[in-house]
């Protein structure tokens, strides 16, 4: 919470204070008399103003005694809580008042000593309640301190978790893309679908090493990693594969959009849908209405049997990235029947 919402809050909780034991006064003297003076209520305003000052005082004095162990720093702060107290009054009731209107709160003319020994009473529970607040406020610091300690922990330890399985995981990529290359060359003379298999694999893996330093690929890199994806399961499936990919005829422009955005799309399409009937194959259509907007959309037949729940994007992963990359520029439409699955993905590019 910023400084200025707590300063808001102490004000309008004193507000409230003052206001509520002005109004039990003005209706404790209304009962006794048909008019209750203006005067007594601002005597009664000024008393209140100095118990909030007092407050202060001890909410100030106490921090200093307690945490640094200064302990006859706080005894001198208490011994002086009946001057601010009775001294505050004495100048706002004897003082200003008393100029400004002739008559103040005592009798005319009364003595500070008299002020200290009057206002005593007063004391105690404005201290007691700063204490209380203070202990309060620290007791909340420490508890803030150390939840803040132990999820630095967790972070700290989640960090060196990931670097370590990432140490542990890493292979030169370009040693796999060689590999891969190799693969093909040698499996050709054999296999030419097999080679075919190794080249797309390839592709594929060249274009998830592609870095940019925004994040973004040509529209025609992205289209061109959906077709190597799409060509291996075609490899996989041969004849039983029944996939409809449209897209915009003749070569694509300048357009660029965040790399890898497609995909999930497709990926769950072929994990939840069905892939191996020609009467309703799975569609995907890529079109531009205008130069620089994107419409994706993925419709399938809704799959009946129990695939496995740890693979693929979720929805809701899906919506997250859009919000990030294409804030306000995006539009995505789901349609589910129980037998057709259809996503509609609109971007402004």
């Amino acid at each position: 919470m910023n400084r200025r919402r707590i300063v808001l809050y102490q004000v309008l909780g004193w507000a409230l204070i003052i206001s509520y034991r002005l109004l039990a006064m003005a209706i404790g003297v209304g009962a006794k008399q048909p008019v209750v003076p203006a005067k007594l209520l601002l005597h009664q305003f000024i008393f209140e103003l100095s118990i909030v000052g007092l407050f202060y005082y001890c909410y100030l004095v106490f921090p200093i005694g307690l945490r640094k162990g200064r302990w006859p720093v706080l005894a001198l702060g208490l011994l002086g809580t009946p001057v601010v107290f009775a001294g505050t009054r004495y100048l706002l009731d004897e003082v200003l008042v008393r100029r400004l209107l002739g008559s103040g709160n005592y009798f005319p003319d009364p003595s500070l000593l008299y002020y200290l020994q009057d206002n005593l009473y007063f004391l105690l529970p404005t201290i007691v309640l700063a204490g209380a607040a203070v202990l309060v406020r620290d007791a909340f610091v420490r508890e803030q301190a150390q939840k803040s300690q132990l999820e630095l922990q967790a972070l700290e330890q989640a960090k060196t978790q990931a670097e370590l399985a990432f140490l542990r995981t890493q292979i030169n990529p370009h040693f796999l893309y060689n590999t891969l290359n190799y693969l093909y060359a040698t499996a050709y003379p054999v296999s030419e679908p097999l080679a075919e298999a190794v080249l797309r694999l390839s592709e594929l893996m060249r274009y998830l090493l592609h870095e940019t330093p925004d994040g973004q690929v040509a529209l025609s890199q992205e289209v061109a990693y959906l077709d190597s994806y799409l060509a291996l399961h075609r490899l996989r499936f041969e004849d039983k594969f029944f996939v409809e990919f449209q897209q915009p005829a003749g070569a694509l422009g300048a357009q660029r959009v965040a790399a890898l955005l497609l995909i999930p799309f497709v990926e769950n399409a072929l994990k939840h849908g069905v892939a191996n009937r020609p009467d309703s194959p799975i569609c995907i259509e890529l079109t531009l209405p205008t130069p620089t907007q994107l419409r994706f959309t993925v419709s399938n037949r809704i799959s009946q049997q129990h695939k496995d729940a740890t693979t693929g994007v979720g929805l809701p992963n899906i919506r997250r990235r859009l919000a990030l990359l294409y804030p306000g520029r995006h539009a995505l439409h789901v349609h589910n029947d129980g037998q057709t699955y259809r996503t509609e993905l609109e971007l402004s590019l």
